[in-house]
């Protein structure tokens, strides 16, 4: 007799995921001049490469699109695509709108100045779970799974919790957006959905 194929392992199937909003995010693109990549550019390839209604915010790295394929072939899908059309081996990190809504309305600390809010994004849970950054100040961080918060009075451009710290020593790749972007991008992946559904 033949055994029944086992798809127990599977999330769901494509016809489940059809359809699904995600929020990407690339690390390092268009920063002081290193790594360009238009976001016209970016969005052919994205749709070249089989994404549906894709959007671009601003020119940092920030991409709303819909998809049948995992989290995981996405990722890889973007991150070779770039690599073969710009040269440029580029981070990605993706979330939900579940995922990133959650990680708004968990945010620990106040949010009286909107200015000194941000959310560092990990591309995996560090097992890792404190660590000492010096000099820091005022500035505040707390790690919550994959997902750093951020507080920083002495402004981002100045705080010693940067994006290449974190990573160092939490042994992640990490990506940050302030509170302004991170709202906006779950706007955007909300209307995108909204849309598809119509």
């Amino acid at each position: 007799m033949k055994k029944k194929e086992n798809r127990k392992n599977e999330s769901s199937s494509p016809l489940e995921r059809l359809g699904e909003a995600y929020i990407v995010l690339l690390r390092g693109i268009n920063v002081s001049g290193k790594n360009k990549i238009p976001m016209v550019a970016l969005r052919t390839l994205l749709n070249d490469l089989e994404f549906q209604n894709v959007q671009t915010y601003i020119q940092s790295g920030n991409i709303i699109l819909e998809s049948s394929f995992s989290k995981k072939e996405i990722c890889q899908k973007i991150k070779k695509g770039i690599k073969e059309k710009f040269g440029f081996d580029i981070p990605v990190i993706i979330r939900t709108i579940p995922e990133l809504k959650k990680t708004i309305e968990n945010y620990p600390f106040p949010l009286d100045n909107e200015k000194i809010v941000a959310f560092t994004f990990l591309d995996r849970a560090s097992e890792i779970k404190e660590i000492e950054i010096k000099n820091i100040g005022e500035d505040q961080y707390i790690i919550n799974g994959d997902v750093v918060y951020l507080n920083c009075p002495s402004t981002f451009a100045k705080t010693k919790i940067s994006n290449n710290v974190l990573e160092k020593k939490l042994q992640v790749i990490a990506t940050t957006r302030n509170l302004r972007t991170t709202l906006k991008l779950l706007e955007l992946s909300n209307s995108s959905l909204s849309k598809g559904k119509e």
